[in-house]
């Protein structure tokens, strides 16, 4: 077994980021990843753009702890100074693109399962790079995911601040169309989609679920967007709008479409139902080592790719939410170095 050293990790991240990895095109990073893990020591296997690996002494009478993080980035902003692709250290700074999201957490979770690899551990230990986080499309972790077989719980890597996220909220995407009847506007005439609409719009304002999750508060709902109209002189017979719902635990997001529905006139088509809020049980074991360790625990208002795995999971990393798909992105090298010493101190604690 050779174990990587933090340069070894750094110089990774610092390829990976030299290495454009947009959702959907991540064929050339996995392959970085790889080789990576094969160099030390464990036998990586490829999915489509996913790389996994399994400790070396596998049990199938133990539980398996998933360790997780994403490998794709999203486009870099128009705004970057600085070359995304080009890893610069500078002061402790590493920039470019994914160097904060989720590239730190990738690296350092990398790290921690090499250490791990061939120790004898109560429970087994799985190490996941996935792609198409960014896009929420399909040939990531929900593609994966019935390959891996036995899942216990997890630890999803984003940066947190190495902070425990041990819920977030969800996510629902809501194309409402208000119809009415197009007419000539001096004349009094047609009945206006508009008018419809911001009848709508003030109810998404205005309700309150009465149904409270002790550990997230409300749901939240927001009008984004909104279109309508063709001319100053006609009564528009059509407005879209669309509405940007959180949801909390205590509520389905099934559960909160039917009840958006019965209220407003609106036609309502969901564009994104399978993002759901979670929440990790206070008798899991993650819980538990999280206590054990005075780790502060927070709500993260972000979603991850928790929201696609069915098993309890953490979401933890290093780095900070605020940088993410931000021009200049970077990580500091010590969170990385401080990421693989808790990340590792969990792993000992659970």
């Amino acid at each position: 077994m050779n174990p990587p050293s933090i340069s070894d990790t750094v110089e990774l991240l610092r390829q990976l980021i030299a290495t454009p990895s947009f959702s959907g095109e991540e064929q050339n990073t996995a392959a970085l990843i790889r080789r990576f893990l094969e160099r030390h020591g464990t036998r990586p296997q490829q999915y489509l753009n996913n790389v996994t690996a399994t400790g070396k002494h596998y049990s199938p009478d133990k539980p398996v702890l998933l360790l997780n993080s994403h490998h794709d980035t999203v486009r870099p902003s128009s705004a970057y100074t600085r070359n995304p692709f080009e890893p610069a250290l500078i002061d402790g700074k590493l920039y470019g693109l994914g160097s904060n999201d989720a590239g730190g957490a990738l690296v350092a979770l990398a790290h921690t399962f090499c250490h791990f690899f061939d120790r004898e551990l109560p429970f087994n230990i799985v190490y996941a790079a996935t792609a198409e986080e960014e896009a929420i499309c399909r040939n990531g972790i929900s593609a994966l995911w019935p390959k891996l077989g036995r899942v216990d719980f997890a630890i999803v890597g984003e940066p947190t601040g190495m902070q425990a996220a041990i819920a977030e909220r969800g996510l629902i995407v809501l194309d409402c169309l208000a119809e009415g009847r197009a007419g000539h506007a001096a004349r009094n005439e047609g009945e206006n989609a508009l008018y419809k609409a911001l009848d709508d719009i003030a109810w998404f304002r205005s309700y309150r679920f009465p149904r409270v999750s002790q550990l997230m508060g409300e749901v939240k709902m927001t009008v984004t967007v909104i279109a309508a109209g063709t001319q100053h002189n006609v009564v528009p017979a059509e407005c879209r709008y669309v509405a940007d719902i959180r949801p909390v635990d205590c509520y389905t997001n099934e559960e909160i479409v039917d009840i958006v529905r019965r209220n407003v006139a609106s036609r309502v088509t969901p564009r994104s139902m399978h993002l759901k809020s979670s929440a990790l049980p206070d008798d899991c074991i993650l819980m538990r080592a999280v206590e054990r360790l005075n780790i502060t625990r927070y709500v993260s208002p972000t979603t991850s790719d928790i929201s696609r795995i069915a098993v309890p999971a953490l979401k933890m990393g290093p780095g900070e939410s605020a940088r993410s798909h931000t021009a200049d992105e970077f990580i500091f090298v010590r969170e990385i170095e401080e990421a693989v010493e808790i990340y590792s101190a969990l792993l000992y604690e659970l």
